[in-house]
C-alpha cells in the first residue's frame, strides 16, 4: 500500500527524511485490533520532529508518520481513530500513532477497536480529521482543565497553529470573550475574523483573563501571567519558543493562579468535542487540503511556518 513514512533523521531538513512509497499492510498486534480504510488525515509538527528524530527511535525506522485519520471500518462504518495506543514498552504507558506503531499517512491503519469513534455524520471526513490531536487538545485545554464553563474571558497566546487556531474557535463558539496574540500582521487578521480581539505579543488586554491557553512558552510566559485574573488557569500544552521561563512565584500565589499541563485528551472527550462542533455548526480551520500524490509538498507548507490552522490529505485523490 502507499505510504508517507520516515526513512531517516535529519534534524536540520526534515523534508528530506520523509520518503512516499510502498509498504506492507497493517498487521494486528492483538486480537482486538482491526483495519481502517483511511479516507482523510492531517498533519501536525509532530510529524516533522518525528522526522527530525524526536520522540521516534531509529530502531523504528522505517516508520509510517500520522497521528490523525478519519476513514472506514471494517463493518463500513464512518470513524475517527483515536491515536493514543495503550503501549507497556513506553514509559508513559501510552504511545501515539506513528511512535511505536505505524501512523496514518497510509491507505490503510490498524488500531484497537475501542480507538474508534463514530463520525458524526454532519462532519466531513476533512473535517473529522483535524480533531484528534490538535482539536482534542484545544478541547482539554478549554473545558477539562480550563473550567471554560466558569470563565468569562480567554486568552490565547500564539495563535495560527493548529491547537490556538481550535482554542479560538472553540471559545468563540462557547460564548466567551476571546483574546488571541500572534507577530503575524496577516495571521492577526484572520483571527479576527474568527470573532477573537487580536492582539500583538505582550499587548496589554482591556481586561483581565480566567483563561488562559499557552503553547508558546518562554516568549509569552510572562505575558500570561500578567494578564490572569485572580483564581485565573493558565494551560500549558507546548512550548514552542523556549520550555524555562522565568515564573514570578510571588504573581502565582497572591493571585491564587493555577498553572496546569496537558497533553492530547480521552476517548470520551474526543466523543463530546465532535458533538460540540457538529451540534454548533463549528467546522475546524483547513490551511489547505492536499491529495494524497502530494503528500510531499503538504509537509512542506507546514514546514514553511505560514500555515493557518490544519493541513489535510485527500486520500480518495
Amino acid at each position: 500500500m502507499r505510504a508517507a513514512y520516515a526513512s531517516a533523521f535529519d534534524a536540520d531538513n526534515p523534508l528530506a527524511a520523509l520518503t512516499v512509497g510502498e509498504r506492507p499492510e497493517p498487521v494486528h498486534p492483538a486480537d482486538d485490533w482491526v483495519t481502517v480504510q483511511v479516507r482523510s488525515s492531517s498533519l501536525n509538527h509532530h510529524d516533522l520532529w518525528s522526522l527530525r528524530g524526536v520522540g521516534l527511535a531509529g530502531d523504528r525506522l522505517p516508520m509510517i508518520l500520522g497521528c490523525d485519520a478519519a476513514g472506514i471500518d471494517p463493518d463500513g462504518n464512518e470513524v475517527v481513530v483515536y491515536p493514543l495506543i495503550a503501549d507497556p514498552g513506553d514509559p508513559r504507558g501510552i504511545s501515539i500513532l506513528s511512535e511505536h506503531f505505524p501512523g496514518t499517512f497510509a491507505e490503510r491503519v490498524a488500531v484497537p477497536r475501542e480507538n474508534l469513534v463514530p463520525k458524526p455524520a454532519d462532519l466531513s471526513f476533512t473535517d473529522a480529521a483535524c480533531l484528534p490531536t490538535a482539536w482534542l487538545t484545544a478541547w482539554r485545554m478549554l473545558t477539562t482543565k480550563g473550567r471554560l464553563d466558569s470563565a468569562d474571558a480567554v486568552l490565547v497566546q500564539g495563535a495560527g497553529g493548529g491547537v490556538a487556531t481550535a482554542a479560538v474557535v472553540l471559545a468563540v463558539a462557547s460564548g466567551k470573550r476571546v483574546y488571541a496574540t500572534s507577530r503575524d500582521a496577516a495571521k492577526r487578521e484572520r483571527i479576527a475574523a474568527l470573532g477573537a480581539t487580536a492582539l500583538e505579543p505582550g499587548a496589554r488586554l482591556p481586561e483581565r483573563v480566567d483563561v488562559v491557553i499557552e503553547t508558546v512558552g518562554a516568549a509569552t510566559f510572562d505575558h500570561s501571567l500578567k494578564s490572569a485574573a485572580p483564581m485565573a488557569r493558565i494551560v500549558v500544552s507546548g512550548a514552542t519558543a523556549g520550555h524555562e521561563p522565568k515564573v514570578n512565584l510571588r504573581r502565582v500565589f497572591a493571585m491564587q493562579l493555577e498553572i496546569l499541563g496537558t497533553s492530547m485528551g480521552t476517548p470520551d472527550e474526543l466523543r463530546d468535542l465532535m458533538a460540540f462542533c457538529a451540534e454548533r455548526k463549528v467546522r475546524p480551520v483547513v490551511d489547505a487540503v492536499y491529495p494524497f500524490s502530494e503528500v510531499a509538498q503538504a509537509f512542506a507548507r507546514l514546514h514553511s511556518g505560514e500555515v493557518f490552522g490544519k493541513v489535510v490529505l485527500d486520500h480518495t485523490a
